[in-house]
């Protein structure tokens, strides 16, 4: 097992990265304000590995109740939340409950939004079993819901108090969900971790066959330059920003298409590429380089071309992105590869291009 600790304050928390984790009640148990808890899950991952959770936990006298939500970034909105309430309500959950989220980003994001709001603060942990949401979306404490007019419009900053990321439960992850989550961690090579962008080109077959020891160094070197943003900028006023490289671009696709047409990993995939193309056009990378990025996306089984969905129609979406500051469109370009910066002067016809040039 490999740790890592999100450096809050009193508020730091660990990450403990490994293989058969969902067998080790004891990681959970110090977390635990008292000996009950409410796991949140879906109706995918709820089959798989819910029992053996539950099972864990009340055999070291935890007492455990579960909620099963539909699986999809489609149900991520304030009707399947409820779901959430009802169930915490209806089993006269107290403050000191401890919520745990069993699943992929979308479970993580509105089991982490809801204990934000319950009794306005219940104890969270998260357990997330994607790739994506292991690397990226269960740790930094971003929590959210969508809206019809924009994706994670909604929602709360609220740390968890652990990260369990148990690598062996990515062997069920589909094909295409590994392939969503690997555009995570190609994104920390892009915006902050050169290095680790050329190990990610050297290792992608390891990555893609899972190997366990490629996978849990991947997992930790994305989880350790998060963690690094995250303690320099919790709340997003600066440089956590960068982390949200291929983003804006990425939810106006999914937001245009419909939750859950496009994976997420997919469309930040595509939306880096529009941000890549970009940066192109201001003179930051060469071609040479827009091409080494389009290579590795394509490898790893990432679309490199987004759907046409209409200039107009882009920019009205992105314009509801929360990076958008005093009404001027703020994008996460790269000046160089491994390094990412936050501009707001590109110009308008510049961006319609890039959007032009990378959509189908």
């Amino acid at each position: 097992m490999r740790t890592l600790n999100v450096a809050l304050g009193s508020r730091a928390y660990p990450i403990h990265i490994g293989g058969k984790l969902l067998d080790c009640p004891e990681l959970i148990l110090p977390q635990l304000k008292t000996r009950r808890v409410v796991i949140v899950t879906n109706d995918v991952v709820g089959p798989l590995y819910l029992a053996r959770l539950q099972s864990g936990l009340e055999s070291i006298g935890v007492a455990v109740s579960a909620v099963v939500l539909p699986d999809g970034e489609r149900h991520k909105d304030w009707q399947t939340l409820n779901l959430i309430f009802d169930a915490l309500l209806g089993d006269r959950c107290e403050r000191s409950t401890t919520l745990i989220a069993l699943g992929g980003g979308v479970v993580g994001d509105m089991g982490g939004f809801a204990a934000a709001c319950y009794q306005r603060g219940m104890p969270f942990i998260q357990v997330p079993t994607t790739l994506l949401a292991q690397v990226d979306s269960s740790v930094g404490g971003k929590t959210a819901i969508n809206h019809p007019l924009g994706k994670n419009m909604i929602g709360a900053f609220y740390q968890p108090r652990l990260v369990l990321a148990d690598t062996s439960v990515l062997d069920t992850l589909p094909p295409r969900e590994l392939a969503a989550g690997l555009a995570e961690v190609i994104k920390y090579g892009l915006i902050r971790d050169p290095a680790f962008l050329d190990w990610i080109e050297s290792n992608l077959d390891r990555l893609l066959v899972r190997d366990p020891d490629a996978l849990a160094f991947a997992i930790e070197r994305s989880c350790a330059n998060k963690a690094e943003v995250v303690a320099a900028d919790e709340t997003e006023q600066g440089e956590r920003a960068l982390l949200n490289l291929g983003h804006t671009f990425g939810h106006a696709i999914e937001t245009g298409l419909g939750y859950g047409v496009c994976l997420h990993g997919e469309a930040v995939a595509i939306g880096t590429m529009m941000a890549a193309e970009l940066s192109l056009r201001l003179g930051w990378l060469s071609g040479p380089e827009l091409a080494r990025i389009e290579s590795l996306f394509q490898r790893a089984g990432l679309p490199v071309v987004g759907p046409k969905l209409g200039v107009d129609r882009y920019l009205e979406l992105m314009s509801h992105d929360k990076k958008v500051e005093a009404g001027r469109l703020r994008l996460v370009l790269l000046r160089a590869l491994g390094k990412a910066v936050m501009y707001a002067d590109a110009p308008a016809a510049e961006i319609a291009a890039s959007i032009e040039a990378r959509c189908a």
